[in-house]
């Protein structure tokens, strides 16, 4: 069996780039009604302070991405979740998805937020089996009616003990 190696990446880097367009092909294929054809393709800005831009590869090839940043306090949102069809149904998400959470809580966030779409129905059972509670669309997803969102608090760290 092929090992995923998660790395810390750029999220300028090539890597990062060929999987965030790759799923906005994706997503302007799901919701057409939203993108307009000539609109610009995504693109991702430096990491934030206290965030991080993980990709996942097997045999050297970027195949999943996940992206952490702050909101407020102690909360943060996960964002650029997204696995290429050639490496779904692996488990490739979820282990994105606990190396999010385990660096999130190193990093001293208790709290995750999620967004996802309505249609995104292999999202919204990964979120929900991992925890997440579905909550009111929050910051610029308030007003979007395609936006579904999730919180989940994350467990108590034993660094204090």
């Amino acid at each position: 069996m092929i090992e995923l190696k998660i790395v810390e990446v750029d999220p300028q880097g090539e890597g990062a780039l060929s999987l965030l367009r790759e799923a906005a092909f994706e997503a302007r294929a799901l919701y057409p009604e939203l993108f307009d054809s000539n609109a610009t393709w995504p693109t991702n800005g430096p990491t934030p302070a206290g965030g991080f831009y993980l990709v996942g590869y097997l045999e050297h090839k970027p195949v999943a991405s996940g992206a952490v940043r702050p909101l407020q306090g102690n909360v943060a949102e996960v964002r650029r979740m997204f696995v290429t069809r050639s490496a779904r149904k692996q488990g490739i998400a979820r282990k994105i998805l606990n190396e999010l959470e385990s660096r999130a809580q190193r990093s001293g966030y208790d709290t995750l937020r999620i967004e996802t779409g309505y249609k995104q129905e292999p999202a919204i059972r990964l979120y929900e089996s991992h925890g997440y509670l579905r909550i009111r669309p929050f910051g610029e997803y308030s007003d979007d009616p395609t936006s579904v969102c999730f919180e989940k608090t994350l467990g108590r760290r034993n660094d204090d003990a």
